[in-house]
This record gives structure tokens, C-alpha cells and sequence, in this order.
């Protein structure tokens, strides 16, 4: 039997996707995110409805949208109202049971950060493209998962600039701040899965086939915890990616490689 092999991307995706229950209502954004939705939606999860920042809700393009303005997610949608109303009508009313982020760090509470890298504000290492509806999503989302490369620099002990809260400085954070939403209860990296502890700290609860506890902690910024079977968890090992759903990804979501091209 020939070992399939896939990218770093190809194996977030996949794995981002099975995160999704059919039935959920999910506020997507575009890129991977988008692609781990309508991969879910074309294996375990038909019933899954799609909402866009645009306001288009039960979107069902027939392409992968390049943009939350595509015109291609007005076709066969359910609704298309404005951006207040998905906002404050959907979102803040608790309608949306998932939220996908990413960002440029993501600290040991969950913080992100996608405003800048640097200190000062006014004259940063870099500027990064902000929030856009993210800080709204982090906030009031059900629950939240976040998907991005595990590197070092992209998981530092403590954010340069919060954009999207987290669980801030920790256990009872969200709560102190008056937000609703239960925050992200899950990392997807190309190493494996972290999850909060009961005080909100990030914690190795997943390694995908192939990698090691060794390579998460080098690509950590702080002591990364690992799950111990001594507090009621256990460090398990994803499940290995499929055919069907690599073709599912190359063939039917992104045939001319847009998103999965560099891996």
C-alpha cells in the first residue's frame, strides 16, 4: 500500500474539519478555515450551516470563495442580511456555535494577536492586517478553535498586542470581562492539538502521526504542559489523514491549488 503523503496545510485542514459536529452553525472566514468547513460539510457534517462576514447565511458556494465579497456565496445561501445583523443578531445573541481564528501569536491563554509584532504600537516590527470581525468572534462565539502553524515564534508566553481575547491572564478571565463565549477550547497545529487546562493555559493533548512531544515543545514559547493521565487526561494520537479526504481537498475544493499551494 502506497503511504500517502500531504502537507502541513492539507494535514491542519483535515484535521480542523473533523473538529466540526453536523449541525453546527459556523462563522467562516476564508482560507483553510473555510476549506476545514466545506470539507466537513462534504464528509461527517452535511448539516452544517456556513455564515459568512458578509452577512450571507447557509451559504453553499459553488466554488471556494477568495473573499468574504466573493458573489459566489449569495448563490443558493439561505439569507443574506447585513453586517450589523449577522453581528448582533447572530453572533452576540449566541446563534453561532463555531468561530475559526488564526493570527500572527497565540500565547499560553489563547490569546492572539493580529495588530502587531513589536511593542510599540505607533512604530511596530511589523503591522499586521488587525481584528476585522475576529475580537467580535473570540468574544461571543459558542466555542472557538484557532488553526496555524506550530512555530516558535507564532506561540510566544505572552502576545505583543491583544487583538482577540483569549482567556486572557488566565482561569476566570472571560468571565471577569463580561464575555459569553466559552473561548477556544482547541489549537490545530501541524504537530497536534492543544487544549486549556483548567486555568486556561494551553496544553499538548494531541500529536498527529510522526510527531514527537519534543518538537511541540521546541516550537513553544513558554513550558509547554503536556497531558497526564495523573489529572483525568491523556496524550493520544490523531487519527492518520485519508485519501478520501485529501481528494476531497485537491480534487473538489481547490482544484487550481489557490489555497493548499506551499503546503
Amino acid at each position: 500500500m502506497t503511504e500517502l503523503t500531504y502537507s502541513s496545510s492539507e494535514l491542519m485542514i483535515i484535521n480542523a474539519a473533523r473538529l466540526l459536529r453536523d449541525g453546527d452553525v459556523v462563522f467562516v472566514g476564508v482560507g483553510q478555515p473555510n476549506m476545514a468547513c466545506n470539507l466537513a460539510k462534504r464528509t461527517h457534517a452535511p448539516s452544517l450551516t456556513m455564515i459568512y462576514e458578509a452577512g450571507v447565511i447557509g451559504a453553499e458556494p459553488a466554488r471556494l470563495p477568495l473573499s468574504i465579497g466573493d458573489p459566489t456565496l449569495v448563490s443558493g445561501a439561505l439569507s443574506v442580511v447585513s453586517m450589523y445583523d449577522i453581528f448582533s443578531f447572530y453572533l452576540q445573541r449566541g446563534n453561532v456555535d463555531v468561530g475559526f481564528l488564526g493570527g500572527a501569536q497565540i500565547d499560553r491563554y489563547g490569546n492572539i494577536n493580529a495588530t502587531i509584532v513589536g511593542t510599540d504600537y505607533e512604530h511596530p516590527k511589523v503591522r499586521l492586517p488587525g481584528s476585522g470581525g475576529a475580537q467580535e468572534i473570540a468574544a461571543w462565539a459558542n466555542r472557538c478553535y484557532i488553526m496555524t502553524p506550530h512555530q516558535k515564534r507564532r506561540f510566544p508566553e505572552k502576545v505583543d498586542f491583544l487583538t482577540s481575547a483569549g482567556y486572557l491572564d488566565g482561569s476566570g478571565g472571560r468571565e471577569k470581562a463580561g464575555l459569553r463565549g466559552k473561548g477556544p477550547i482547541g489549537v490545530v497545529t501541524d504537530i497536534g492539538f492543544m487544549e486549556p487546562d483548567e486555568n486556561g493555559e494551553l496544553t499538548l493533548t494531541a500529536l498527529h502521526p510522526g510527531k514527537t512531544v519534543e518538537m511541540a515543545k521546541e516550537n513553544t514559547g513558554w513550558d509547554l504542559k503536556i497531558a497526564d493521565p495523573s489529572t483525568g487526561s491523556r496524550l493520544r494520537t490523531t487519527e492518520p489523514v485519508s485519501e478520501h479526504e485529501l481528494r476531497i481537498l485537491r480534487e473538489e475544493l481547490d482544484p487550481s491549488d489557490a489555497f493548499l499551494k506551499g503546503g
